[in-house]
């Protein structure tokens, strides 16, 4: 009578780490599994780097920049500027909510990110913090051009779909590596990434 009554908690207990998983996309359980691994994995990370390409929509204006991507835990990102080829050998360093620009042996120092928005500097530490936190509305599993990928949406838990700030990222769903990051607001998309060379420990 023990072992069903502590069979019973070990499941109501998963239901309720799942609660949050898969609210749209009509319950996959394996991509909600897979989600929930990919969290632990990253809240452990200590290290990564990545090329990316970051495209910023502001509406009337649209940047597009590349960046190689060079974080740790302890140090934060650093991000170096590869194109255009203007602005390229930029480096920006960002942690614990402030930005530091680096060029030709001069920083300057740009003060605290603004929390009321996201720029193509804080992308990066954003898209970790919802892997990390954000809560999980919806995931599934989709082919992402030659790759199968994890394709995860965080927002807020009362939000409706299309409305606030949503993020959905892409994962390998065989290596776990970031393959694609968007930020939308209402329903627009504001910023996009695309990771490439992801290594991670």
């Amino acid at each position: 009578m023990r072992r069903r009554a502590i069979g019973a908690q070990m499941i109501i207990l998963a239901l309720v780490l799942l609660a949050g998983c898969g609210r749209d996309s009509g319950g996959d359980r394996g991509a909600e599994e897979l989600a929930l691994e990919i969290r632990t994995e990253y809240i452990g990370m200590t290290v990564l780097s990545a090329g990316m390409e970051v495209t910023a929509d502001y509406g009337e204006r649209v940047y597009t920049y590349g960046m190689s991507l060079a974080w740790r835990q302890e140090e934060g990102t650093t991000l170096t500027l590869t194109a255009p080829e203007a602005v390229a050998g930029v480096t920006l360093q960002v942690k614990d909510g402030e930005t530091a620009l680096e060029y030709d042996g001069v920083r300057l120092e740009t003060g605290p990110l603004s929390e009321a928005g996201i720029s193509p500097v804080d992308a990066v530490p954003a898209l970790l913090r919802q892997v990390r936190e954000g809560f999980i509305a919806a995931c599934c599993t989709e082919q992402l051009g030659e790759r199968e990928a994890l394709r995860v949406c965080y927002r807020a838990p009362e939000a409706q779909p299309g409305t606030g700030t949503e993020t959905t990222i892409w994962f390998d769903t065989v290596t776990h590596a970031l393959l694609r990051g968007e930020v939308a607001v209402d329903g627009f998309t504001v910023l996009q990434c695309v990771f490439s060379n992801f290594q991670s420990a």
